[in-house]
């Protein structure tokens, strides 16, 4: 069974990020503020699907392709 990664979320729905699949993503996305641990919630999606709008901590929207979003595995 696959973990479940930001990208499998749907409009509205919340996770909170486990950990990273990807060594050389994880950091641009640490020092983007996605930490082991904080909440995002999934707010908008490009009319084609990619990309997407992530709420990170009830602080601010990021966006991501679909392949990075993959990356971010939730608990």
């Amino acid at each position: 069974m696959s973990a479940r990664t930001v990208s499998h979320l749907r409009k509205g729905e919340k996770g909170v990020i486990k950990s990273f699949t990807d060594r050389g993503m994880s950091l641009k996305l640490l020092e983007m503020g996605c930490l082991p641990g904080c909440e995002v919630r999934l707010d908008a999606i490009a009319p084609f699907g990619d990309p997407i709008c992530i709420n990170v901590g009830g602080s601010y929207c990021l966006s991501l392709r679909l392949n990075e979003a993959a990356v971010i595995e939730l608990e």
